[in-house]
């Protein structure tokens, strides 16, 4: 298999919780916790988990939004977690982010154009005739017409804000995209449209994306390889349709069996967790899991399972399979 394009190494990320008068640290929020994955030029690789879990802090952490606590990210080769801050600022232009909510992503106080040409006058993109031409390009390519450039952001609906914003993202033409929650906050019949079109581009322009998701319908449609994250820890790695036919890790088959199908006439039987999830701050000793998992044992609560290869490219978390 070819080198990874993005490689992430035991990524931590805490934050502190400060009290007192001196704001003085009393302990902290684990929200990424030792994780490691690898995602390959041109493929999607879903991110999954539950609200809470650590998905979008370490899309933050990968790309230095938020400074990670211990850890390495290689990024084509590069060990960007010891780059110079000027240098990661080069560096961005090949790393973009799609974000969450369409409202609050885009300046109300700037035009479309200059939205989307803003990072392309950062990193010097093109002169200001020829800039705004790109961006006329993009955004037809993404179904708004060019002729709506000079409207602000409070003209457009929401599935038409995420376009802008998945246009801002192509501007620098980056190798890879973030997309953290890109179609969650939309309604259900423009959803599609958006995953359709991301799916496109991702062939026009050869993309590589780390699709972040709860809904795991979603993440079946577009994905190629799915990580699976619960409490800051990875639990499940494998290809999509391996994933979905052979499900190992019991937190995984409890996430698959909450997805709906459209057929009423067939009985699913859906896998109720029970209790909440821990505290971040004070995690579970041993499988972070363990407190809700209808399959516990004594090993659970005492040793922390390892992610290991079961089977050629599925990994899991669990001590079910410590026999292999």
């Amino acid at each position: 298999m070819a080198n990874p394009l993005l490689k992430v190494n035991n990524l931590v990320k805490y934050f502190p919780i400060r009290k007192g008068v001196f704001r003085r640290i009393v302990g902290w929020i684990r929200a990424v916790d030792d994780v490691s994955f690898e995602v390959y030029e041109g493929e999607t690789l879903g991110l999954v988990g539950e609200s809470g879990c650590g998905k979008t802090t370490t899309a933050l952490a990968i790309l230095r939004l938020e400074e990670p606590t211990n850890g390495q990210v290689i990024f084509d080769g590069r060990d960007i977690t010891k780059m110079k801050k000027s240098d990661m600022r080069k560096e961005r232009k090949n790393m973009q982010i799609i974000f969450q909510d369409p409202y609050s992503s885009l300046d109300p106080r700037m035009k479309i154009k200059d939205i989307i040409a803003e990072g392309m006058l950062t990193h010097n993109i093109l002169n200001g005739h020829e800039r705004y031409k790109r961006v006329g390009e993009l955004l037809e390519k993404v179904g708004i017409p060019a002729e709506y450039m000079d409207r602000f952001p409070h003209e457009f609906s929401g599935g038409q804000r995420q376009r802008i914003g998945i246009t801002r993202a192509l501007a620098l033409e980056p190798k890879i995209i973030m997309c953290d929650e890109a179609v969650s906050a939309l309604d259900v019949s423009i959803r599609s449209q958006i995953i359709n079109l991301l799916k496109d581009l991702q062939k026009e322009f050869n993309l590589t994306y780390l699709f972040i998701a709860h809904d795991l319908s979603v993440i079946k449609y577009i994905s190629d390889r799915v990580v699976v994250m619960y409490l800051g820890k990875i639990v499940e790695i494998a290809d999509k349709k391996e994933l979905f036919a052979n499900t190992m890790h019991p937190y995984t088959q409890a996430l698959i069996s909450a997805v709906p199908v459209p057929n009423p006439d067939y009985k699913k039987e859906r896998i109720i967790l029970r209790g909440d999830v821990p505290s971040p701050v004070n995690p579970p000793k041993g499988c972070r899991f363990y407190p809700r998992c209808s399959k516990v044992m004594k090993i659970c609560s005492e040793v922390e399972p390892k992610l290991k290869e079961i089977k050629a490219g599925h990994l899991c978390a669990c001590h079910l399979y410590n026999k292999y």
